[in-house]
């Protein structure tokens, strides 16, 4: 079977750069970027994103890891091993599986799970692979069955595997592809089988950031878009952000618009301060239906014990919605807790919130505990 067919749909499916990260030049790419994005103000955008480990903030104990594993590999004239890539989203996995490329002088490319429906749209990327590429896949616990028996002889022997014909006459084809390596992301590491797991050599965890950390990507951040800000204002902008990068770097161009507008265009705390009380992102980062949630529990259920879907009526959110989304950050920060009779507030959010706990600490303790 001739590998043009497999390649047919690929420029629409995947994103390629090379390790000056100049983009593609061809028509079909031209004819998917907006006019706009090639002004100065989109290439400033653009530039937020670190492309060297030397620009990469924060993951300290990650990037070591992979500098070794780049160094080793570079000295043997290897490929990269396969890596994996999980945590919760905006973390900064799609910048390593980036930066890897570039550290190790290839070209990558970038995909979606939920991209690649047929067999064909994997064979298109794999067979267009050169020596080294990092082909990215992102959400790959998403993965259909179909491509991900696709993935298991690319990965491990580099070849892929194809059936020419039907019926008695069907039969296996290999063809032969380069060595690559491929990077997956995931949010859900526990929804990916275990056969597609075990073929990744390094599985890492990219973990939340640290308010110190923050400041230092809103500062530069800041630099990059050409935004006056000192270190409280970065600081303001950071503490608020949820440990997460991209929050961060979405605040912060809010706090830019408010500040050209309203004040004289430099961000210090008093204006960011202001910016993020206008667009209800309070000290501790939560937002509108944050604060709702726990408002809901403290004052019409007294601080619960409360079921997921009483506060999904009461708050007019779906319960998945409540789960995936809202709860695991007020659990991180100790403002919820779930028990085995449903959810409660802990007295930090009574505190958060301005109102009196009425349980003492050791009564909320016991709540805990499995009856």
């Amino acid at each position: 079977m001739d590998k043009a067919r497999f390649s047919e749909g690929d420029a629409t499916r995947s994103q390629e750069k090379s390790p000056d990260n100049s983009p593609d030049e061809s028509p079909d790419n031209q004819l998917l970027q907006p006019e706009a994005a090639v002004d100065e103000r989109g290439k400033q955008e653009e530039s937020i994103r670190p492309h060297r480990f030397a620009d990469y903030i924060g993951q300290k104990d990650l990037k070591d890891v992979l500098e070794i594993a780049i160094k080793a590999a570079k000295s043997r004239g290897e490929v990269l091993d396969h890596l994996l890539l999980y945590g919760p989203p905006g973390l900064g996995k799609t910048t390593m599986a980036m930066i890897l490329a570039s550290e190790m002088g290839v070209n990558y490319k970038i995909t979606s799970a939920p991209a690649l429906e047929r067999p064909r749209d994997i064979a298109g990327l794999l067979v267009n692979l050169k020596p080294g590429d990092v082909l990215f896949i992102d959400e790959i616990h998403r993965l259909s069955r179909m491509t991900e028996e696709i993935l298991y002889p690319a990965m491990e022997d580099y070849r892929l595997d194809v059936t020419v014909g039907k019926g008695t006459s069907a039969r296996i084809r290999s063809i032969p592809l380069a060595k690559f390596t491929l990077v997956g992301a995931t949010t859900r590491v526990g929804a990916l089988t275990s056969p597609l797991r075990d073929r990744f050599g390094l599985v890492q965890k990219l973990r939340f950031y640290e308010v110190h950390e923050l400041s230092k990507i809103v500062v530069r951040s800041a630099e990059l878009l050409n935004t006056s800000i000192n270190a409280e204002g970065a600081e303001e902008v950071a503490r608020r952000a949820r440990g997460t990068p991209r929050i961060a770097n979405r605040l912060l161009r809010r706090v830019r618009d408010y500040a050209e507008v309203k004040s004289s265009g430099e961000i210090n705390r008093e204006v960011a301060a202001e910016a993020l009380q206008l667009f209800q992102v309070d000290p501790m980062g939560l937002d509108w239906t944050d604060r709702k949630m726990l408002s809901v529990i403290i004052e019409q259920f007294n601080g619960g014990p409360v079921g997921l879907e009483t506060i999904a009526a009461a708050t007019g959110e779906d319960t998945q919605t409540i789960e995936e989304v809202y709860e695991p950050y007020l659990m991180q920060i100790g403002y919820l807790s779930r028990t085995p009779r449903g959810r409660t507030a802990t007295n930090a959010a009574y505190k958060h919130m301005g109102f009196k706990s009425p349980k003492p600490a050791n009564e909320q303790l016991s709540l805990l505990i499995d009856e």
